[in-house]
């Protein structure tokens, strides 16, 4: 009831009226709120330069921009290569170029701009970005155009980018968290000696085999301007095309113009099958609070490119299930209500982890639940975990599903508050499809999202055969063909998914 209370006391020694919270406060004016005349200050603007090279901005006030270079390049496009070139020059980044004799000239030319750099290397993309100043950008763009088509690539850098893949090589293979392991397996399964199950870390026996040659080969087929968007956050956009022109505009690559093998165009075939790595866990984490021995099992299903409509109810479907480890903080904000919580992690104190994923690309995605656990609990874990993959195609209740909807444009729309990720988002939506869904554009798809939707693309994902990939002690893995023939199960006949893997 909005109504005068009594006079409440403060210690300034004058009353105010008490009224609730859900009434305007009376005798003051009704707030007016700015709005956007119109949405072009929103929209992402795209430039395509006379070379094919494309320039992308997006507004965001502030001091500081997020400029970079993304090529339509990586691991997948190394059939034709030695494998592990993408992880060579992502670790060759930012080194010694035409104008930079050293990488320390180059970050101190970004100190004097209050700028940081990175290179990250992926399946399908190789991306080089730098935060400053927004009044560096000139600076910046010409750095940038200088370090991904003039890098000197001496001698004495690719010797240390050799050790430094062979110390990442020795990590990976001896830390705690499997997960960037078990990613590369699961994608070796699911696409067998073909683009994004090609490994996207370099092979010990190649490190030795890659050198300036090889990588100028590469560099001449894919570096091409076509492949590559110049994508900026927080500047106008005439002064980035500007910039471009300047910078990027009939360059000479170091590597010159001469014949090139051809750039890969192979879409993505999924074959399903197993990727097995017997590996004794037992000593991975010691000390006075060692991690226990486990073995962890990740199986997948392929699912859909992100270019796709069913795009959208599979990221839903994928924070539907959710999940993550015994030990994971927070509450319902984290996830806790999702289905490998409620059915496995909260059902199964013997279980350590159950986490969906979902990796998607131009052409493909695989939807994969990761678990570990005790190696006498392996046969039990698969089996609980395949249940899981079934009960998908069941019945989806509405609360569940708002939900999922919900939190998933809640991560969306946190995620994109950083400067950073909007640069990434911006420059892979342009380099995919030349144009860039807005996040209000996106929320509206996950919306429209419904039971039926769910159902449907879970459907044609149980048809496909799975992909496995095991890591640590596997005397009780279930073979392959249980695996296959439990996930073949339908709705009805759940009771024949027991009997399988006793």
């Amino acid at each position: 009831r909005c109504g005068l209370a009594a006079a409440r006391s403060y210690s300034g020694g004058g009353g105010y009226p008490g009224v609730s919270l859900t009434c305007p406060l009376p005798g003051v004016p009704k707030a007016v709120f700015a709005t956007a005349e119109n949405r072009e200050g929103f929209e992402t603007r795209v430039t395509v330069l006379e070379n094919g090279l494309r320039v992308a901005s997006q507004n965001k006030f502030g001091q500081f921009c997020t400029v970079g270079i993304l090529v339509n390049s990586g691991s997948r496009h190394e059939a034709k290569y030695l494998s592990g070139i993408s992880h060579f020059l992502e670790k060759l980044a930012f080194s010694s170029t035409a104008q930079f004799g050293s990488k320390d000239e180059i970050l101190l030319t970004l100190e004097k701009h209050g700028g940081i750099c990175d290179c990250q290397a992926s399946r399908d993309t190789i991306m080089y970005a730098v935060s400053a100043d927004a009044r560096g950008l000139d600076t910046v763009v010409n750095l940038l155009a200088d370090v991904a088509l003039q890098p000197r690539l001496s001698d004495e850098e690719i010797e240390m980018t050799r050790t430094a893949i062979r110390f990442e090589l020795e990590d990976l293979n001896m830390r705690p968290d499997p997960e960037p392991l078990l990613t590369e397996m699961i994608h070796a399964a699911a696409f067998r000696d073909n683009t994004v199950g090609l490994n996207r870390f370099c092979p010990v026996e190649n490190t030795d085999k890659i050198d300036r040659e090889v990588l100028h080969s590469y560099l001449r087929s894919y570096y091409t301007p076509d492949r590559m968007v110049l994508a900026g956050v927080g500047i106008e956009h005439e002064q980035l095309v500007e910039c471009a022109r300047k910078y990027l505009l009939g360059v000479q690559p170091v590597w010159g113009t001469g014949q090139s093998r051809g750039v890969d165009r192979s879409v993505a075939q999924y074959t399903g099958g197993i990727v097995k790595v017997e590996k004794d866990m037992s000593d991975v984490s010691l000390g006075p609070t060692p991690i226990p021995e486990l073995t962890h099992i990740m199986i997948g299903l392929e699912s859909c490119s992100f270019l796709e409509e069913d795009f959208i109810p599979f990221a839903v479907l994928n924070m539907m299930m959710g999940g993550g480890g015994s030990f994971s903080a927070g509450g319902p904000g984290k996830g806790m209500f999702t289905r490998l919580y409620l059915n496995v992690l909260n059902r199964h104190h013997w279980m350590y982890n159950a986490t969906s994923y979902h990796h998607s690309y131009e052409d493909t995605g695989l939807l994969c639940i990761h678990a570990s656990a005790d190696p006498k609990q392996v046969r039990e874990m698969v089996e609980i975990i395949t249940r899981e993959f079934i009960l998908m195609a069941g019945a989806v209740g509405e609360v569940e599903l708002e939900r999922a909807k919900t939190q998933l444009k809640s991560m969306l729309m946190m995620n994109l508050e950083s400067r950073p990720v909007i640069f990434e988002d911006v420059g892979r939506q342009v380099l995919a499809t030349n144009t860039r869904k807005l996040p209000h554009e996106l929320c509206a798809l996950i919306g429209q999202v419904k039971p039926t939707d769910i159902k449907r693309v879970v459907t044609k994902m149980l048809h496909k055969k799975p992909a496995v990939a095991a890591l640590g002690d596997l005397t009780d893995l279930p073979s392959y063909e249980h695996i296959q023939a439990a996930l073949s199960s339908k709705d009805g006949r759940l009771p024949r998914l027991y009997r399988l893997f006793r």
